[in-house]
Order: structure tokens, then sequence, then C-alpha cells
């Protein structure tokens, strides 16, 4: 057990709330890779704005802006910006590039995940057509397939990406089910990789089935980077088509994302993107800035150190659970997700009557403060903390801010 004084002692070192703090002061916990020169004349756009910055220890949220683009994306953007370029034949060479790397038949860069998601569906109805594709969203069902099937507890908000192509979908929950629903209609099957253990058809049986029958799978791993494994696995496990996003794990461009596959399915989704006028995709643009950032973001992470990258996260989070823990009633659990955003998180829980705070107030009181720290979970009582998001030392600052918070709010100094 770690007592509060130790631990106090320990926080005493660590920067106030709202500090500067020069990252140097870190050396153990920082990848000489990951420190950044800081320019004193870079214009503050965001303080222009009156639009609050805040340090993210939640995770790789969308409406969070993602994740920050490593330095090596950044320049790759900067130096693509002042010539122009064919974006067809960038495409063709960008994607090529990326199914070497990734060992698949082809590649295409998409602007995010669900963008991946409707233009694949979108070339499982039109196929290599663009007369079909200039149809979409209204499908000639006497000429082409519109119905795709996925099971009902994979049916979550983004799924809606699917039916921005005109596709009905199908809904089943068993084998049963998904064997009967498949008819000269159906144009693909949608699975949700994260919930693989959610519903009652998984991996390997959807494949058997779906194989049986010809008809093409897609799986949506947009968060499931890391592991650097997965980013082969699915393709290589059978299914036709994945979708990754490029603004989370993979820390490349957030309006960018990357569908991989059966070179027949990646060219028939290709006619319903951009530059393409008459498509569904068309407003689904991926500039060239994003298109190369998009596959450095890919060479970077092949390339980059894993285990030292898991090091890093297990340290900075071993030190924010040790400025909690000695709090009475607080149980700290260190997880790591089987499936999506497979990284250490800190879940912390507590008796509201030991510690007069909620999960809800606790992160209103971290979004509140200065600097603004964003955690995730909330409730009644309790929230979850991960730090692969997080600048070198800036785990400090949540430890200590989370340890202020939970100290002014501890049953005993309620009794003083």
């Amino acid at each position: 057990m770690i007592h509060r004084r130790k631990v106090l002692k320990q926080l005493a070192v660590l920067p106030v709330a709202g500090s500067l703090v020069p990252i140097d002061m870190f050396s153990p916990l920082v990848h000489d890779s990951d420190k950044e020169s800081v320019n004193p004349l870079k214009r503050d756009y965001f303080k222009e704005l009156g639009v609050r910055t805040f340090i993210n220890a939640a995770g790789t949220y969308t409406f969070m802006t993602g994740s920050l683009m490593r330095p090596e994306v950044v320049e790759a953007i900067a130096n693509t910006s002042d010539d122009f370029v064919n974006l067809n034949e960038l495409q063709d060479k960008v994607g090529a590039r990326i199914a070497e790397l990734l060992d698949c038949e082809a590649a295409t860069v998409t602007s995010g995940a669900a963008s991946a998601i409707s233009l694949g569906t979108a070339g499982c109805i039109s196929g290599t057509d663009p007369k079909n594709a200039a149809l979409l969203p209204h499908i000639d069902t006497t000429k082409l397939k519109s119905e795709v099937i996925m099971q009902r507890k994979h049916s979550i908000e983004y799924a809606h990406a699917i039916e921005v192509s005109g596709a009905k979908v199908i809904y089943v929950d068993t084998k049963e089910e998904l064997e009967a629903a498949i008819n000269e209609k159906t144009a693909m099957y949608y699975f949700v990789n994260f919930l693989n253990y959610e519903g009652q058809i998984q991996w390997q049986e959807v494949l058997d089935i779906c194989q049986k029958h010809n008809v093409p799978t897609m799986i949506d791993c947009a968060a499931d980077v890391p592991p650097v494994e997965n980013l082969f696995k699915f393709q290589k496990m059978g299914f036709d088509m994945v979708c990754f996003s490029g603004g989370k794990g993979l820390r490349g461009p957030q309006s960018a994302g990357v569908l991989l596959g059966k070179k027949k399915y990646i060219d028939a989704a290709r006619l319903n993107a951009p530059p393409f006028g008459e498509t569904i995709g068309r407003g689904m643009k991926v500039n060239k800035e994003e298109i190369v950032g998009m596959l450095v973001a890919i060479e970077d992470f092949l390339n980059r150190n894993h285990e030292e990258d898991w090091l890093l996260w297990e340290k900075q989070i071993e030190l924010i659970k040790d400025s909690v823990s000695s709090f009475e009633s607080m149980k700290t659990e260190v997880v790591v997700p089987e499936l999506a955003n497979v990284v250490p998180t800190l879940h912390l829980k507590w008796d509201n009557r030991v510690l007069k705070i909620t999960g809800d107030q606790l992160k209103d009181a971290m979004r509140m403060g200065h600097p603004s720290i964003e955690i995730a979970g909330g409730g009644s009582n309790s929230v979850s903390v991960t730090t692969w998001m997080l600048k070198p030392g800036q785990e400090r600052i949540v430890a200590t801010r989370l340890n202020e918070i939970f100290n002014a709010k501890s049953e005993k100094n309620h009794a003083k």
C-alpha cells in the first residue's frame, strides 16, 4: 500500500496545474523521436479564435479531433502542398505502395473509415461500371444488388455509412438467419470487429457462410490499431475489404482512412470516389497532402518500436495510478481491451460516501481546470484514463490534477 504522504511528496515535485513544463524534465519517459522543437514565433490560431485546447487523457475520439499526427506526417503534408499532381495517378501510386506495405492486393486512401465503408459498399453494388455508380443512391434493383447483411448486435451509429449508398440493411442474429438472408439481392456482409464477441456469429463463421455463397465481406477496424498485426490479420483471415481510420492509432490525418483488400472491390470502390463527379462519394474528397500523409503514417507505424511505445504508456499509467491509489475506497484497475483501442487503460472507481464526487463531476472538474484535461467514462463513481495520446510530461499534470481534486473531495477533508 502506498501511503498518502509518500505520494504527496512525489507529487510535490510535479508541475502545478496550468504551469509550463520543460519536456527535458521528464526525459526518462520521453522518446527522443517524440521531442518537438518549440518555435517562439509560432502563431497560436486556437488562441486567436478563442478555442480552448486540452490534454487528451481520454483516447482517439473524433469529437476530440482524434490523434496528433506524427512529425513525419506533418512534414509530408507540408512538402506536398506546393505542387500540382493528377489525383487519380497519386491514388494509384499511393494505393499500390500501401498494398505492398500491407501485403494485400490493393488499397486506397479515403476520407476516414466511414468513407471507406460507404465507398466499399457502393463498389459492391456498382461493380466496375461507371454508369452503375452514377445511379447510386437510387439503385435499380432489377439490375443491381441492393442489400447488405449485418448482425443486429453490430448495428452501431457508424453503420449509417452503409445506407449512404442506397443499400437496404438486412439484420440477422444467428448463423441460420444469415444463411437464409442471402439471396440474389445480397451485395455485401458488414462486420464490426470490436463487437466480434457481442454477436452470435463470429469471424470465421461469417467467412465460411459468405464465401460459400460468394458474398463479399467487409470488416470495420476503424480503431483497431495497435497492435500492428491487425493491419495484416483480417485480410489474411479472408475478409474481402478492411477499413481503418487514419486519425486514430495510425497517427495520420484525422480526415483520412484506408480501404484495403481484394483488387476487384477496391477498384469498384474507386469508381464511386472523387474526382468522379456523378457518384455518392464526390463529397468524400481527400487532398493530395492527406493521401501522401496517410502513406507516411502507415510507413511510420510499421517502422516504430512498438515495445518501446508500450513501455512508455505503462509507465505513464502507473504514475497516474500511484497518484490516486492511496485514497480511501479508491479501486484502480489497469486493463487492455481485447479488440479495439488496445492500449493500457486505467479504470478508477470509488465510494461516493468517502470521495464526495461523481464520475461526471470529476470529468467536468478536469475539463474546466487549467490546463483543461479530458478523461473518459463517467457516471456515478468511475472514470477511465489513457495515456497514449499524451504529449511527453503531460501524464504528470494529469496525475497532479486527479490527486488535487480527490484530495479536496475526501471525506476526511470535509470533516475538518
